[in-house]
């Protein structure tokens, strides 16, 4: 389950990254390494002992002798088909070229499958043998910072920032960089996106609701009748269930988010109650009423009756091979795994629409106020801490123009096994518009000044693939471009003011780092006992229990933060 705490503070969610993505850490060399530095004019310029560079800074100067950066990586299967089958984070092109490129050596203490990242990491943390660069979450990083684990980055970033990462940093006025330091101190590169990439929005087979004859549901009660309608006429086989959940149930993607948000529920968020102060909304009467209503779904087999079994590796499976007509999540999954199960079926259809709800209204997503899914850190035993800023300047500047026609998942480069990766805050609203902007003008190529030329490319190429008939165009146009697709929907969604705003986006609070991950398994116990047929007063005793084991605790934290931030 993509914890609770990390997903409401950081998500403000992911990795998702980074939608399929696991969570991944990095690095730390023995002997501090000279560097060569290269001036405007491109002439080669000294280096101190240290191997850190002159005023001149090169952020992407290449060391003299190399860098070893030990790290640690969660990984989920390559995005792309087109990847060569076999090949394994190791052997990543990415790596090849950094190494080429900057004299960084990436060398991984182990990687583990993303699932099992968190338990893996937990052991690493335990044993102090720590990467040297960490890509993490807010409540490692508030441990680590308060432990003295984390580097200093200030020097590294003033002096190594590129400037296209200097305007990713900027573009929210450096207010994700002040909430990382502290006495005038960086300890964090942030990695936080437009808040409404968060939106919660539904995905349904357009092709099933044809063969039952009915349309998209608006509602709570006909979402229960289509999928039904889907059961019974078993359009995805004799194993075919209505609506695929993970057995996280509240987690990063693949999960019942969505389903609660349409009962006015916000499970991993925080909205003003009636007297204008901040409650967790996993412990309201909205969250029960939903709870009671999976349950009877659950009778009915319109969610899986296997589903506290799978994580959201067989979720996909199930979606790819036909057997689920409805998955709630975010604008990106037309790109995976729709487009996959659409390879295997070409009749396969998938629509977006907005979140059923109850009372006869939409559903209203929560959306964080802040989406920071990923901190990029470096051990503070790391000597060369520079190494971090160079190699996200790196990431970034192979998805320039220049290495379009070679950076492709066919050549081995697995973006979602590199890290660290800082993107274009508004990237999502770039390609729609860029794109759209080509379209319209029947343009071949968006204009080569947009940052992660190739992200906004590429979706182009695809628009224009689908448009003229190819159908392997889908995933990208659907998820980015399309007026009805996922951002196109998304969109619609923030310009009507239709969503509900998670209120709490500080950093985590002292009992959320100690309790957090203990209240995280009771939710998730709880819900999946109900869903699957405990009695509905099993909730009652959740709260109370959520309220003792630090709730009342977190809730107090929460609103003292609040009364400064109204302030």
């Amino acid at each position: 389950m993509a914890k609770k705490w990390a997903y409401l503070l950081l998500s403000a969610t992911f990795i998702l990254t980074t939608a399929a993505c696991g969570n991944s850490n990095e690095k730390k060399p023995e002997e501090p390494p000279k560097q060569t530095n290269t001036t405007d004019k491109g002439e080669q310029t000294g280096n101190n002992d240290s191997g850190k560079t002159d005023e001149k800074a090169d952020p992407l100067g290449k060391y003299s002798e190399t860098v070893t950066v030990k790290q640690v990586l969660g990984f989920a299967p390559p995005e792309d088909a087109k990847t060569p089958s076999g090949i394994t984070p190791d052997q990543n092109a990415y790596l090849k070229d950094l190494k080429e490129k900057l004299n960084i050596d990436v060398k991984y203490m182990w990687t583990v499958p993303s699932d099992q990242f968190e338990q893996k990491f937990s052991l690493t943390i335990a044993s102090g043998d720590l990467p040297d660069v960490m890509d993490i979450d807010m409540r490692n990083f508030e441990k680590f910072k308060a432990q003295g684990v984390l580097a200093d980055l200030t020097e590294a970033y003033e002096k190594y920032a590129s400037p296209t990462l200097r305007k990713f940093m900027e573009s929210d006025g450096g207010q994700a960089m002040k909430t990382l330091s502290q006495d005038g101190k960086l300890y964090g590169i942030p990695g936080f996106e437009e808040p409404f990439l968060s939106t919660q929005i539904m995905w349904i087979r357009s092709d099933w609701l044809k063969k039952v004859n009915m349309e998209a549901p608006k509602t709570i009660d006909e979402l229960e009748k289509v999928t039904e309608a889907f059961v019974k006429n078993k359009l995805g086989g004799s194993d075919t269930y209505g609506i695929g959940i993970s057995k996280a149930v509240i987690s990063w993607g693949f999960d019942a988010r969505g389903f609660f948000n349409g009962f006015n529920s916000y499970p991993g968020g925080w909205i003003k109650d009636s007297e204008g102060k901040l409650a967790a909304g996993e412990i309201q009467p909205e969250t029960k009423a939903a709870l009671e209503r999976m349950q009877s779904w659950y009778s009915k087999g319109i969610l899986d009756k296997e589903f506290a079994l799978k994580d959201d590796n067989k979720v996909v499976e199930d979606i790819v091979a036909g057997k689920v007509g409805v998955v709630y999540g975010e604008w990106w999954y037309p790109n995976w795994p729709l487009n996959m199960n659409r390879d295997k079926d070409p009749e396969a259809d998938w629509i977006a629409v907005q979140l059923p709800g109850i009372d006869g209204k939409p559903g209203k997503s929560l959306v964080p106020k802040v989406r920071m899914g990923h901190i990029v850190t470096v051990n503070s035993k790391f000597s060369n801490p520079e190494a971090a800023i160079k190699m996200i300047n790196f990431y970034i500047d192979m998805n320039s123009k220049a290495y379009y026609d070679t950076n492709k998942a066919e050549n081995g480069y697995v973006y979602n096994w590199f890290v660290p990766r800082i993107y274009n805050p508004v990237e999502m609203e770039t390609i729609y518009t860029e794109v759209g902007k080509a379209l319209d003008n029947k343009a071949d190529t968006v204009s080569e000044d947009v940052p992660y030329y190739i992200n906004i490319q590429k979706p182009l190429d695809a628009a224009k693939k689908f448009l003229d008939g190819d159908k392997s165009g889908w995933g990208l146009y659907m998820s980015r471009v399309a007026p009805d697709g996922g951002w196109g929907l998304t969109r619609k969604i923030r310009d009507n003011q239709d969503f509900v705003w998670n209120e709490f986006y500080g950093n985590a609070t002292e009992t959320m780092v100690e309790k957090g991950a203990q209240l995280d398994k009771l939710l998730s116990e709880t819900f999946t006992k109900i869903v699957m047929g405990a009695p509905i007063s099993e909730f009652d005793k959740y709260v109370e229990s959520w309220k003792a084991l630090g709730g009342d605790d977190i809730t107090e934290e929460v609103n003292e933060w609040y009364a400064s931030v109204e302030k």
